[in-house]
């Protein structure tokens, strides 16, 4: 449709003619009424930046961090990234440990290869100074990621005393 009967159409109905895309050949343009077609892309945009991981999440570790303390921080950061959070995980070192980081650079990869059903590591870990070693998780898309790990539903009794 040429520009002029557009326009004519447009215009006709009371609407306006907006282009939605310049570099198309030919270009494509809708006939609605603007205000209602702003009020609609504020409103995606909303949407799309509070649902994208725009929230993060840190969990800290520690180079002699204990299998069972290992095991529930790393529920917890499934639980973030099921929840669609960014995790950033903070390793500290502590006085003689900053002399042995490779103890670090383990524990931290072998939390990034527990978590890799949930979510991918965006670079290896890093060191931040002398002392902080971090890594950032990326939840994966909903659909490439393993279902949420279910909390037992049956309470375990208390111990007697």
């Amino acid at each position: 449709m040429t520009l002029g009967d557009a326009l004519r159409l447009a215009q006709s109905k009371g609407l306006d003619l907006i282009e939605i895309a310049a570099t198309a050949t030919p270009p494509v343009c809708r006939i609605v009424d603007y205000g209602k077609f702003r009020y609609e892309e504020s409103k995606k945009d909303k949407e799309s930046q509070s649902r994208h991981g725009s929230k993060m999440k840190e969990v800290q570790l520690s180079a002699v961090i204990d299998p069972h303390d290992f095991g529930v921080k790393l529920a917890h950061a499934i639980e973030f990234l099921c929840n669609d959070m960014k995790v950033r995980l903070k390793l500290r070192f502590k006085g003689r440990q900053k002399a042995h980081k490779e103890f670090g650079f383990e524990v931290l990869n072998r939390f990034v290869r527990a978590a890799a059903a949930y979510g991918h590591a965006d670079s290896p870990p890093k060191m931040l100074g002398d002392r902080d070693l971090n890594v950032l998780i990326t939840p994966l898309p909903r659909d490439k990621r393993a279902k949420k790990p279910q909390a037992p539903l049956v309470p375990k009794p208390p111990l007697a005393v």
